[in-house]
């Protein structure tokens, strides 16, 4: 069963000093099942990142259908839908990990975790307790856990990312480059992770330049060259 159907996507970027606009991708049409993986690859700049966006709503799409089968919305158009829907969406059902950190400054790297479950309507003991098994099974040492993530490094702060997102558990998944920086054995925990998600019926999208890594998750890839799909 589908759970996400893309048609003819595209998003243009207006440059109004210069009079010029910018096509970042074009007529991008998938369909994602329920627990099925599909991986976006191609060069920088092809246009990947710009479709996870457009699905997160981080972008308003320029045309074309991002239909989301929602469990809260039934069949929703996240390239239509209001702002409180997507803002919904995006607490209960649909996650989304980035290569860059965003946390509130005076929030520790366990209370962003936590602050992942609590905004679902979990109480703070579980969510604390999950938050906590999610920080270890990502191996960010204990002693970080109630510091501030500014001083992070970038793979403590792309596992913080990781923990994050997982620990919800959602329904939907993008992954933007999720192993960038990541050690080996990291790597593994990251693809075990993603294949117990499957598990449960999560439908992910990620963006990957380890084709390896890839090939040991992905049920189907596809290949953006200057914003289109090529194959």
């Amino acid at each position: 069963m589908e759970i996400l159907c893309i048609a003819n996507l595209a998003k243009n970027f207006y440059l109004h000093n210069p009079g010029r606009e910018i096509k970042s991708c074009r007529n991008i049409s998938l369909k994602l099942e329920h627990g099925e993986f599909i991986g976006i690859a191609g060069l920088s700049g092809a246009g990947k990142s710009t479709i996870l966006k457009c699905i997160y709503r981080s972008y308003l799409p320029t045309r074309g259908e991002i239909i989301y089968n929602s469990e809260a919305f039934g069949r929703i158009d996240l390239a239509a839908a209001a702002e409180r829907e997507i803002l919904y969406l995006r607490r209960h059902e649909i996650g989304y990990v980035s290569q860059f950190l965003n946390v509130m400054p005076r929030t520790t790297a366990k209370e962003h975790v936590m602050n992942a479950l609590t905004d679902m309507g979990m109480d703070a003991g579980s969510a604390e307790t999950d938050a906590k098994e999610m920080l270890a099974y990502f191996r960010l040492p204990e002693n970080l856990w109630d510091i501030y993530p500014a001083t992070f490094s970038g793979g403590e702060r792309l596992r913080l990312n990781l923990a994050h997102a997982m620990v919800k558990r959602p329904r939907l998944l993008m992954l933007d480059e999720p192993t960038a920086s990541l050690d080996g054995r990291t790597k593994i925990l990251v693809r075990d992770m993603l294949r117990n998600l499957k598990g449960k019926d999560t439908g992910m999208i990620g963006i990957f330049h380890d084709i390896e890594f890839m090939k040991g998750v992905c049920d189907k890839i596809f290949n953006i060259s200057e914003g289109a799909i090529v194959s």
